[in-house]
């Protein structure tokens, strides 16, 4: 049985998701949930659904010890479903291409810092894109620089709002990001 640890840093509807996903399976289980915000809901959807969670400090992050955390908890992969801060390179290290990330948009376009949730819908609209997506990907020591995994395309509407677009993007994160986890995982052991 292989043990994945998420992060995630708000509401966790792709954690959630996950977890759901894999609360049947004999080969994957959710092990883990972390957050490095008190106040996400992410930690409601872990109580409910009787997943630890751990909540750290950026200092507990960088000091390595959320990567001790991992190791004593027995983590064979990381997922990050909604995790806004950069993995410092011990756990990327640690997880050589076992860290996957998903992204609101179709990279490399509207990927790097600062480029999360409504700031890439807004910025996908005001530049006119005339699709935009999800892609799924490992995690390096940048922001959306890992290695593709998977991709899915949805049109932009003439006259949509950020608000619009981004419901047709978690339509997708939810049909495809745990499926590609799955299947990714499946492929290494």
């Amino acid at each position: 049985m292989r043990s994945i640890a998420i992060f995630a840093s708000g509401s966790g509807t792709n954690a959630e998701n996950l977890i759901n996903y894999f609360s049947n399976s004999h080969r994957v289980k959710v092990k883990l949930v972390l957050t490095e915000n008190s106040r996400a809901f992410v930690i409601q959807r872990a109580n409910r659904l009787n997943i630890p969670y751990h909540i750290f400090s950026m200092d507990d992050l960088k000091s390595g010890v959320v990567l001790e955390l991992l190791k004593k908890s027995k983590i064979d992969f990381v997922v990050l479903a909604g995790f806004l801060k950069l993995l410092p390179k011990s756990i990327i290290d640690y997880f050589p291409r076992k860290v996957v990330n998903i992204h609101p948009a179709i990279l490399p376009k509207y990927g790097g810092k600062g480029m999360y949730g409504m700031n890439v819908h807004k910025a996908v609209i005001e530049a006119k894109e005339i699709c935009s997506g999800i892609t799924i990907h490992l995690v390096n020591t940048r922001y959306d620089e890992g290695d593709i995994l998977f991709q899915a395309k949805c049109d932009v509407l003439h006259g949509d709002t950020p608000e619009n677009l981004a419901e047709r993007i978690h339509a997708l994160e939810y049909e495809h990001y745990a499926k590609v986890v799955d299947a990714y995982i499946n492929k290494l052991l």
